[in-house]
C-alpha cells in the first residue's frame, strides 16, 4: 500500500472535502437496486464527462430540480423547449449536448426497463452469476478506468443509442452504484473491514 492512498482510514481520493467524504462514506460502492437512483447516476455521470465529480456533487440538488427529481418517465417527456430553458439555468452544466443526451437516455432507459423488468436487472445481467464484484486493491494506481464488463455494457448501450456513456463513464457508474466495489482493502468502508464481529 502507498501511504498517500489512505487518509483517515478512507480512500484518499475523497481527501478532506466534507462533501466528498460524505459521498465516499455513505454512497460510493453501496449496491443500488432502485431504478430512479440508477437513472440519477446515469445523468450525473454523463454530466461529469470531462469534469471533476466534485463539480457535479456541488450541483446535484440543481440537477434533481432540473431533471424532474430524476424520474426517467418525466425526463423522457421533455422537449426542445425544455432544453432551451435548461440552457439558461445556472445550477447545472449548460452543455446542450449533455442536456439533450439526458432526455435521449431517459427514453432508452425506459425501453430497457420494459425489456428487462428493471435497469438493475439489465446491468447485473452482465456480471458473472449476477453478483457484484468486490475488488481488493491496495493502491489507487491498481484501480482500472475500464474493464471488459464496462466495455460490454457501454458497447451495448451505444448500440441502443445512449449518449455520453462510454466505457470509462460506465466503469465510474458501476463503482458509484456498487456493482463494482473499489474501496481499497485498507479503507474502513471496504466490505471485508465492515463485517459484523
Amino acid at each position: 500500500m502507498i501511504k498517500e492512498d489512505i487518509i483517515d482510514n478512507r480512500c484518499a481520493w475523497c481527501a478532506s472535502n466534507p462533501q466528498y467524504i460524505d459521498y465516499h462514506d455513505n454512497e460510493w460502492g453501496l449496491l443500488v437496486s432502485d431504478d430512479n437512483t440508477l437513472f440519477e447516476y446515469l445523468i450525473l455521470e454523463g454530466a461529469q464527462a470531462g469534469l471533476s465529480w466534485l463539480t457535479i456533487l456541488h450541483r446535484r440538488a440543481a440537477y434533481r430540480f432540473a431533471f424532474c427529481n430524476f424520474d426517467p418517465h418525466m425526463v423522457a417527456l421533455m422537449t426542445d423547449a425544455d432544453v432551451d430553458r435548461l440552457m439558461l439555468f445556472d445550477g447545472i452544466i449548460r452543455n446542450r449536448l449533455k442536456i439533450k443526451s439526458a432526455i435521449t437516455n431517459a427514453r432508452l432507459f425506459s425501453s430497457i426497463v420494459s425489456e428487462y423488468g428493471s435497469f438493475f436487472n439489465y446491468i447485473i445481467s452482465f456480471f458473472p452469476n449476477r453478483q457484484p464484484i468486490i475488488n481488493s486493491f491496495r493502491s489507487l494506481s491498481e484501480i482500472p478506468t475500464s474493464t471488459p464488463i464496462s466495455d460490454a455494457i457501454a458497447k451495448d448501450m451505444k448500440r441502443r443509442g445512449f449518449k455520453f456513456f462510454g466505457t470509462t463513464i460506465c466503469y465510474a457508474f458501476l463503482q458509484a452504484t456498487g456493482f463494482v466495489v473499489d474501496h481499497l482493502i485498507t479503507c474502513v468502508h471496504h466490505p471485508h473491514n465492515s463485517q459484523p464481529t
